[in-house]
């Protein structure tokens, strides 16, 4: 890969004029900045059934329904040795994974699995003697099935205790090598699409027409969303209590936020912009950051939408060290809607959001003016905490992606204007270090700087054009973009 890098500083060194046109390198960002990539347990090491490990609700939902399965994903689970040099060829600070619940603990509380232990140990230390730092997501959409039969998995409180156990085991197995912890990926995404659109994991809704057996979305929505706040204040005050003094670590929680436009003038349509943010931002950054969930949520929702205790409130409150962001783009907002039957989260957010990207097998829209808004609504709206932008990136399969290097380039730009327009952003995540089992899309989609060959049994994995280009941006070397850049780039590609 060297020789393409040491060209790729020649091209990207050219002057040029296009849509791109900041100039910047990583030497602009603040001391400390950490450039990384990412991937999660159930998309990426495969070896479902191997070594102990029992089917977490990812797995079930997979195999119930007509859209492939992580059975053997990328089987990061083997090669995750040759994964890590890769990793280190690229010039990653960090890599964000997370650890299958399902794997660690089989049946979801008892008796550790050793050989899963095992494997997470390999992982984080073959990445910390390369220098790489782990940053570790405690779940992924994958509690263990046997907890969903028993109670219900995230709809029943219970499932507070059981989680904290499960992160009490992480941390005293992996804190001393691992200092950021995240403890929920995307939780809203998360609540939405598991509990009232029955989607994804664990796949449950009311909704007439849905594939879904079971499930309330007028309410589990909101008491999947609740417990999911309690059982991140309790893995937060475990950790503080018993972990940080000893192993210096910060605890974040996952959202995944897009920046709502009104779709017209209109003050209703501004009105209900403002409502979606509420729902989308303020539903768990509220608790986070205030203590409890928006006015306009309580008014709309009523007691379908639990309370917090005053000491429960006390307790989410103030309780994530930063904020985990996952944003790929824009979404305008209307106030008209239709709504014919129970409510559910969107009736009761009362709009209709219309995303930017239209299809999910074309690459998302390069608007780069999305990460600036959402950075800067945090900013102004909740104290301006720590952030992490964990995912960002863009599905395309070919291996000269240059859509993506100029979608890459842009929102990276995005992400240092906001920076110096006094965000607190510490890091950038690209999804996804390479090809992975995606939630909707299968293995249709490539989100992957490192594309994968899934027809071959050895999963060979091909670097694109956009893994040259990260790893030459990594390596301090001036990023400039442009088509006369481009063009050159592709033909020593």
């Amino acid at each position: 890969m060297e020789h393409i890098f040491a060209l790729l500083t020649i091209f990207l060194a050219l002057p040029f004029s296009g849509r791109c046109r900041d100039v910047f390198s990583r030497s602009h960002f603040p001391e400390g900045f950490v450039f990384g990539a990412g991937t999660s347990a159930y998309q990426w090491e495969g070896a479902a059934a191997e070594d102990g490990r029992k089917p977490s609700v990812w797995d079930t939902h997979c195999h119930s329904r007509d859209i492939g399965n992580g059975d053997i994903a990328c089987d990061g689970y083997h090669k995750y040795k040759e994964d890590v040099k890769l990793m280190v060829e690229t010039g990653l600070d960090a890599f964000r994974f997370s650890i299958s619940w399902s794997r660690l603990i089989p049946n979801g509380r008892g008796p550790v699995n050793q050989k899963g232990l095992q494997f997470y140990k390999n992982l984080i230390q073959e990445l910390v003697s390369h220098g790489i730092e782990p940053h570790v997501t405690l779940y992924h959409y994958d509690h263990p099935q046997n907890l969903e039969d028993e109670y219900g998995g995230w709809i029943n409180n219970r499932m507070i205790k059981d989680f904290t156990a499960y992160t009490d085991v992480c941390f005293r197995e992996f804190g001393n090598h691992v200092k950021f912890w995240t403890t929920i990926n995307e939780a809203n995404v998360f609540a939405i699409g598991g509990y009232n659109d029955g989607e994804t994991p664990p796949g449950r809704c009311s909704i007439p027409g849905k594939n879904c057996l079971l499930g309330n979305s007028s309410s589990e929505t909101y008491i999947a969303g609740h417990n999911l706040l309690l059982a991140h204040a309790s893995v937060s005050r475990l950790y503080k209590q018993k972990y940080k003094d000893k192993q210096g670590g910060s605890i974040g929680f996952g959202l995944y936020l897009m920046d709502f436009t009104p779709s017209t003038s209109s003050e209703d349509d501004a009105i209900t912009t403002q409502r979606a943010k509420d729902f989308y931002f303020g539903w768990f950054l509220g608790p986070l950051i205030f203590g409890d969930y928006p006015d306009t949520m309580r008014r709309t929702i009523g007691s379908r939408l639990p309370f917090f205790s005053e000491e429960e409130s006390e307790q989410v409150k103030g309780s994530s060290d930063f904020l985990g962001i996952n944003h790929y783009f824009a979404a305008s907002v209307t106030s008209s809607k239709s709504n014919s039957g129970n409510p559910d989260f969107y009736s009761d957010m009362g709009g209709y959001v219309t995303c930017m990207n239209q299809s999910l097998s074309f690459e998302y829209p390069v608007a780069p003016w999305t990460m600036e808004a959402v950075l800067e609504y945090i900013k102004q709206s909740y104290g301006n905490p720590p952030v992490y932008i964990l995912e960002n990136g863009t599905p395309i399969k070919q291996q000269k992606d240059t859509p993506r290097v100029e979608y890459l380039h842009a929102y990276i730009g995005a992400m240092l204007k906001s920076i110096r327009n006094g965000s607190d952003t510490r890091g950038y995540f690209v999804w996804s270090f390479m090809d992975l089992y995606e939630l909707r899309g299968g293995y249709h989609d490539g989100y992957g700087l490192y594309s994968v060959n899934f027809s071959d049994p050895h999963r060979k994995r091909s670097p694109r054009l956009s893994a040259h280009w990260y790893s030459n941006f990594l390596k301090s070397k001036t990023t400039l973009l442009g088509s006369q850049g481009i063009k050159k780039l592709q033909s020593n590609f």
